[in-house]
């Protein structure tokens, strides 16, 4: 098994951690890890460092994942937690460059990994500017994505600034949950806040005192809000909940019906089962980093 070559002539399997992680070729060749302990599983690909699987053990899958994903060299993988950097959704002023960004198009490289203490796995990945990135204008800056899996899903992605000039990006963790029927699930926890709606020209609203709740498509960017969220699920009769840090942004999305048949991605009824509550940074809230600078963004998902 052909296996890329890390830290000089380190290949990935040096890494592998005896019956808690492994690395081999997933789906479409592209490598991923693959953990398992007593207390959950999960799978990340290293391009993108994609987590595309997390499950507390013995209960079902807490992310979604498209059954028309694609999983190609190059090409997003529809689902689970796509890193976005250094721009949310299309790149502004009509410059060029890939949707959300080139981190989650771009093979990582493998920092450590680690059986901890606890019995939770850590792994780190890390992204440095290539020539597609330079190509964008983004050559001063470095990536450390780390991950710890448990029972809960702790995510870390820290961002610094090498350049000599400020570096101003968007982020977000692009969380895509799996649920029983989005038309029973809500997501409470922004409540009051701010948001641009994306689906309505972008006009600037204010959610009311209830719970969001997905009955058509939507694309909501809540701003100045570091709340914890909860994604409520009576289908499954289970609460996912987000907590994070360093984040002042979360946003909402789900398709709906004519944006997910437009979508080769994705199966036409995808959009029944998956909401997507995003830990962000973006428009408003987007990050100026010094030069020398680092800005931490955070996720804990947790399943009660």
């Amino acid at each position: 098994m052909k296996r890329p070559m890390m830290h000089g002539s380190k290949p990935a399997d040096q890494f592998d951690i005896p019956n808690a992680l492994r690395f081999e070729d997933g789906l479409g060749g592209l490598v991923r890890a693959v953990i398992s302990t007593p207390a959950a599983e999960a799978d990340i690909y290293l391009q993108g460092a994609h987590v595309t699987h997390w499950a507390p053990r013995g209960q079902r899958p807490v992310l979604f994942v498209s059954p028309k994903s694609l999983f190609a060299s190059g090409k997003a993988i529809r689902g689970g937690v796509p890193i976005i950097f250094p721009w949310f959704g299309p790149r502004g002023d009509g410059q060029p460059g890939p949707a959300h960004g080139f981190a989650r198009n771009t093979e990582w490289a493998i920092d450590e990994t680690k059986l901890r203490n606890d019995g939770t796995v850590e792994i780190a990945l890390t992204l440095a500017p290539n020539d597609a990135s330079r190509g964008f204008g983004y050559a001063g800056f470095h990536l450390r994505f780390r991950v710890i899996v448990g029972s809960e899903l702790e995510m870390e992605l820290e961002t610094r600034n090498d350049a000599k000039e400020p570096l101003v990006y968007e982020e977000a963790l692009h969380s895509y949950f799996a649920i029983g029927d989005i038309h029973q699930a809500s997501v409470s926890g922004l409540e009051g806040s701010a948001y641009i709606d994306k689906t309505d020209g972008f006009k600037r609203k204010k959610l009311g005192a209830d719970r969001v709740h997905i009955d058509k498509e939507t694309d909501q960017v809540h701003l100045g809000t570091k709340a914890a969220c909860v994604v409520h699920d009576p289908v499954w009769n289970r609460r996912i909940m987000v907590e994070k840090s360093g984040s002042d942004s979360t946003v909402v999305w789900n398709p709906w019906i004519e944006k997910t048949k437009a979508m080769s991605d994705m199966a036409p009824d995808d959009w029944k089962e998956m909401i997507c509550l995003e830990t962000a940074n973006a428009a408003d809230n987007a990050i100026h980093l010094l030069p020398g600078a680092s800005h931490k963004l955070t996720a804990s998902i947790r399943v009660e």
